[in-house]
């Protein structure tokens, strides 16, 4: 991901005194060093918990000052260091009310393919050690990128071609409700998409598909490894899952078969959905077989369509699954 500009600010702050801005006068150069921080920078970033959005409509009463502010620079109205200290400026009174610890405010402007990004993180400290050329082991301060107060990332190029709403994603899982909701209205950042219900609804629909194509057991499993591989794959490159890419790998001789079926059942999804960890890890399948009877079902539906009474030692099911249903009533 080659880096454009990148430039760091600091924002010292002590106990109960005021925070300080302390800008930098210029980008910093280009570096291997730089880099390796961007590859482990993006790393930690694509591991949190984020909200996805976008900037509010233009003429709106919500406004955003940033996204003025970056359609200037975009137009070569302003400069890359002047952009990121206006911002740092912001970012420090609201950091004055929330934070007791000073942190660096690392900015980069970087491009991948056709990709054109602007991350932003407020990062902290820590002390460890190093050995020095004569083998002796010396102290060393390090910035901990696994301690990201704040973080944010926009896509300028899928804002600026206007056909999306979640190119903007932002941390929201350390310091609290009201400094996550400082710093959104510091972005003037308009939550989109709630990642954790899409990926819950996208499971669902997946479920909905196994069911409605009667599959086999060893095929429903196979698939559902698919869907989950894909998506954690995703999740780990900070990119969406796409339905259609999706459909396309869950099966390659009918590869519009599990989009058609998210359209036709009319799901709510959007073409485009910000996978969520937690809920990925939830998901799996609990299968078993014992005298002639054999029984598996999405762990999402337990205690909702399937019930476990271990007192009883029996299992519940609420709603028989539509082939299974028509067999019993022939037998009958």
């Amino acid at each position: 991901m080659p880096i454009l500009n990148a430039i760091v600010h600091r924002i010292e702050k002590a106990g109960d005194a005021p925070a300080r801005l302390l800008p930098a006068e210029s980008s910093l150069p280009l570096s291997d060093a730089l880099d390796a921080l961007l590859e482990g920078l993006n790393r930690a970033y694509h591991g949190k918990t984020k909200a996805w959005g976008h900037f509010p409509a233009e003429g709106s009463e919500q406004g955003s000052p940033l996204a003025g502010e970056l359609a200037d620079y975009l137009a070569d109205g302003r400069d890359f260091v002047a952009l990121t200290r206006t911002l740092t400026e912001r970012l420090t009174a609201l950091l004055d009310a929330h934070l007791s610890v000073s942190g660096d405010l690392l900015v980069l402007e970087t491009r991948f393919g056709d990709g054109h990004f602007l991350t932003l993180a407020l990062l902290h400290h820590r002390e460890g050690f190093a050995v020095d050329p004569q083998l002796a082991l010396v102290p060393a301060r390090q910035l901990n990128l696994a301690q990201m107060s704040l973080a944010a990332r926009i896509d300028l190029a899928q804002w600026q071609a206007g056909d999306s709403r979640q190119y903007l994603s932002w941390t929201r899982d350390r310091g609290g409700k009201a400094l996550a909701e400082g710093f959104a209205a510091l972005l003037g950042a308009v939550e989109g998409v709630d990642a954790s219900g899409e990926t819950r609804t996208l499971l669902r629909a997946f479920s909905d598909y196994v069911e409605q194509e009667d599959l086999p057991e060893e095929t429903s499993r196979e698939k559902t490894a698919t869907l989950i591989d894909y998506a954690s794959d995703q999740a780990s490159r900070g990119e969406p899952i796409t339905l259609e890419e999706l459909s396309e790998l869950l099966d390659e001789q009918q590869p519009k078969a599990f989009y058609d079926h998210i359209r036709n059942a009319d799901y709510g999804l959007s073409p485009e959905i910000p996978p969520d960890r937690r809920t990925l890890s939830q998901f799996r399948r609990f299968t078993g077989r014992a005298a002639g009877v054999s029984i598996s079902f999405d762990s999402h539906l337990l205690g909702s369509s399937v019930e476990y009474d271990e007192g009883q030692d029996r299992l519940i099911i609420k709603q028989v699954p539509r082939q299974l249903k028509e067999q019993l009533k022939r037998q009958g």
